[in-house]
């Protein structure tokens, strides 16, 4: 059963830092492509960046600079290094998983969320 678990969320000043980190089981972690999206209120879920199995990553515009999005095969982590963050970086934050070989694609499979809330 294929679980992603993640934590870090919380308070932040704008200016502040958070990490977020996301463990996943039940599956081969390191064959698998991660990504960060999130959803701020009374909008729809955003892809916020990727790190794909060979260690390429990709960012959406608005955290490019800012974030950085790492992985952990060894202990089947994924984790994203959220500085200079501003208020409109305020959502739950949720992990995913998704397995691509040539036209095979296995999930994305999803955690539960984190919040996120930067206010002064």
């Amino acid at each position: 059963q294929v679980q992603l678990v993640e934590s870090g969320g919380g308070l932040a000043q704008p200016g502040g830092s958070l990490r977020l980190s996301c463990t996943g089981s039940g599956f081969t972690f390191s064959s698998y492509n991660m990504g960060w999206y999130r959803q701020g209120p009374e909008k729809e879920r955003e892809l916020v960046a990727t790190i794909s199995s060979g260690r390429r990553t990709n960012y959406a515009d608005s955290v490019k600079g800012r974030f950085t999005i790492s992985r952990d095969n060894t202990e089947n982590t994924v984790y994203l290094q959220m500085n200079s963050l501003k208020p409109e970086d305020t959502a739950v934050y949720y992990c995913n998983a998704e397995g691509v070989w040539g036209t095979v694609v296995v999930g994305p499979y999803w955690g539960q969320g984190t919040q996120v809330t930067v206010s002064s």
